[in-house]
């Protein structure tokens, strides 16, 4: 029910659109740096996709007493509960609360994803499949979500970023998403994440090519990112051959 509910708020506010106007038509009233080219934003599609297999997967007879889905149930109802919230708050432009309920879809996330984690290898391949991943793909765009929300309200606001250029300030964020993807990989070697991150950090590059400072740091960070996921890769890989 709240899959369905998700998906439905989300299809009905552009479709609408809700209060006249679509979300991206809303968010391009920011001029921020730190926001993608339109195309990236179809990534929706994909956790929506993984959103409908977790939810097939759940409901299946054979996980009526799965224990690790019993912890994440009650975070996986609040966080989209919050993720519908966001919606209507995002349309009817009470843009400071759009804050409280990105922060609870991520802290919804984060609270499965480590319940996840700590399951560790009693994972089987199907709790890999239709719940690590459609998790981890999530995590990984409200993490690029949150610090594009922040940045769109704090230019609501007209905060003076303390004297410090809008470029400078995406460049700094650009940093703190590779900051995270770089610990994810390194601790977690959980992909998924990563790349969502490298897909949201080229779309950046390919939206603000016209500042060359935003875009040069977010084709670098992207490759790291890559980089990253090459090299533990190969660790991993290294360590397996000597065991």
């Amino acid at each position: 029910l709240v899959t369905l509910l998700t998906i439905t708020v989300n299809g009905l506010a552009n479709a609408l659109p809700l209060n006249g106007q679509g979300t991206g038509e809303i968010s391009d009233r920011f001029e921020i740096y730190f926001v993608p080219a339109g195309y990236v934003f179809s990534i929706w599609g994909l956790i929506y996709l993984g959103l409908v297999a977790f939810t097939v997967y759940q409901a299946l007879p054979a996980q009526k007493d799965n224990q690790l889905l019993k912890k994440i149930y009650p975070a996986y109802w609040i966080g989209n509960l919050a993720n519908a919230v966001w919606i209507f708050l995002w349309h009817y432009e009470v843009f400071a609360l759009t804050l409280v309920a990105m922060l609870t879809i991520l802290a919804s996330l984060l609270h499965i994803y480590i319940q996840i984690s700590n399951a560790g290898s009693r994972l089987d391949r199907n709790q890999k499949w239709f719940v690590k991943l459609p998790v981890s793909i999530y995590l990984g765009w409200i993490s690029v979500a949150t610090i594009a929300n922040f940045t769109q309200v704090f230019f609501f606001f007209d905060w003076g970023g303390w004297g410090i250029s809008s470029a400078i300030w995406a460049v700094i964020m650009l940093v703190v998403a590779t900051v995270l993807g770089l610990l994810m990989q390194w601790r977690e070697n959980n992909m998924a994440y990563v790349l969502v991150l490298v897909w949201a950090l080229i779309g950046i590059a390919n939206s603000q090519a016209d500042t060359a400072l935003v875009a040069n740091t977010a084709w670098v960070t992207s490759a790291l990112l890559v980089l990253a996921i090459v090299v533990v890769f190969f660790i991993r890989w290294r360590s397996t051959q000597r065991a």
